[in-house]
């Protein structure tokens, strides 16, 4: 039985993915771990995301308990966003994963590049097949 995103299986990793998951989510938080951000610097630290797209992730990771949302109360707003103590328990996991995906990134890499034994056969070509022809193979009509 599928699982929707909106609930969580018994599953502790899909526990896991359900709070990280999302293709700007890790992002954010690898910006944060470095103190807190205003929205305005992390859209500007993440230049492909759109603000839509970081409202969003943002409202995501503060109604998980990952990130703190810091009002000043004040106008024009000033608002930061920072890692909360319980989103500190991330750094771990999101280390394995950054370490796991340099590595599978480096793989990926070596597989698209062509191999320099494919280039160069290891033995010499055969002559062209004469299979499926109609005309018959030219004698050799010098004398022996």
């Amino acid at each position: 039985m599928a699982v929707s995103k909106k609930e969580i299986g018994e599953c502790p990793i899909d526990a896991t993915l359900s709070v990280i998951d999302g293709r700007w989510k890790g992002t954010i938080l690898w910006r944060l771990a470095d103190g807190p951000m205003r929205t305005a610097e992390l859209r500007r630290s993440i230049p492909d995301i759109t603000e839509r797209m970081l409202i969003r992730h943002l409202h995501d990771l503060v109604d998980a308990g990952i990130i703190e949302r810091h009002d000043a109360g004040t106008v024009p707003p000033c608002v930061r966003y920072s890692i909360s103590e319980y989103g500190q328990t991330l750094a771990p996991v999101l280390g394995a994963l950054c370490d796991w995906g340099r590595t599978h990134m480096e793989i990926q890499k070596q597989k698209r590049q062509p191999r320099a034994s494919a280039a160069a056969p290891t033995r010499p070509a055969s002559p062209p097949s004469t299979a499926g022809t109609t005309r018959s193979p030219r004698k050799n009509s010098s004398p022996a």
